[in-house]
């Protein structure tokens, strides 16, 4: 008998709905090359705020995670925020966005965009 094969754990999440999301995007802009960057800078109410773009390139050090034909893309300077994270995206009557589910903030804003540490 032999042991399962396991995937390496991903420092942090990209669910579902966030890839559904990106594919559906990238078919409106017509470019496959796109690709989902969060990035992470100073400002905000809380201190840091998280940010989204699409980007059809990828840097060196950057991470990817490929999830339905989609990447999602973060820098490392990014990414030592966003451990054990998950990139999601929400429907709701407020709206709809691309949203960080973040364990390692110690506050967040009232929007969610911004956090501290």
């Amino acid at each position: 008998m032999s042991d399962p094969i396991e995937s390496p754990e991903l420092p942090i999440k990209f669910t579902d709905s966030a890839a559904k999301k990106v594919l559906s995007l990238i078919t409106e802009e017509e470019n496959p090359a796109l690709k989902l960057r969060v990035y992470v800078t100073g400002g905000g109410c809380s201190g840091f705020q998280y940010g989204f773009t699409f980007d059809e390139k990828v840097n060196d050090g950057d991470m990817t995670i490929d999830k339905q034909g989609v990447t999602m893309v973060i820098d490392p300077m990014s990414l030592q925020y966003l451990v054990d994270g998950e990139v999601d995206y929400l429907e709701s009557l407020e709206g709809s966005r691309f949203v960080v589910n973040n364990p390692n903030a110690s506050t967040t804003c009232g929007c969610g965009s911004s956090f501290s540490i």
